[in-house]
């Protein structure tokens, strides 16, 4: 059975190839939602899984994958910034603060579909404005939900971090390979 990976993001991408299982991606091209879907693990769980169905629909042989990262600071999500203002604007309210990161997972394969939701506290330690403006500057910034990328430059941002790494990153890895080798071993037997 193939795994499929639903999405454009090269980060999950890179992640799951550490795990050596062989997968296939596939773009869903569908709109996320940013608002209305409840919580928001519940609204990374909902675009965790209309992207996934809109890729599993062209592999219905396989188990495709789905996933969404959100940040999420005093109960509010900060998506990826619209510009560099936003963007400084997030990163400053960021600074010095704990923030929340929760990907939503959503595995789609001949049985039917599970989600999960995997929540990671990152604490900031404060940020100078300088130290903002530069990293904003480099643009890395500006496709990552929050305004941050743990993995590159925002690295020396980051004071502590509770729970999973590769979360924050964009894809919990321990997560995703207990679930593939649980439906390694019951696609087995059936």
């Amino acid at each position: 059975m193939d795994l499929v990976l639903a999405s454009a993001s090269p980060r999950r991408r890179e992640l799951l190839e550490t795990t050596g299982y062989a997968f296939k991606v596939d773009v869903a091209g569908v709109e996320e939602a940013c608002t209305g879907k409840g919580s928001p693990a519940e609204l990374a769980m909902y675009n965790a899984e209309i992207k996934g169905e809109a890729v599993f629909r062209q592999h219905p042989d396989s188990l495709t994958l789905g996933a969404d990262t959100v940040v999420v600071l005093d109960g509010k999500i900060l998506g990826k910034p619209q510009d560099i203002a936003d963007a400084r604007e997030m990163l400053h309210r960021l600074s010095g603060r704990e923030n929340e990161v929760i990907t939503g997972l959503a595995w789609f394969h001949h049985t039917g579909i599970e989600k999960v939701a995997v929540h990671t506290k990152v604490v900031f330690r404060n940020l100078t404005a300088d130290e903002i403006d530069a990293y904003v500057a480099s643009g890395e910034p500006m496709d990552k939900a929050g305004a941050y990328g743990i993995q590159g430059g925002a690295a020396g941002f980051v004071q502590q971090v509770t729970g999973s790494y590769t979360n924050v990153v964009g894809l919990p890895l321990a997560e995703v390979v207990q679930h593939l080798h649980r439906f390694s071993e019951l696609h087995r037997y059936l």
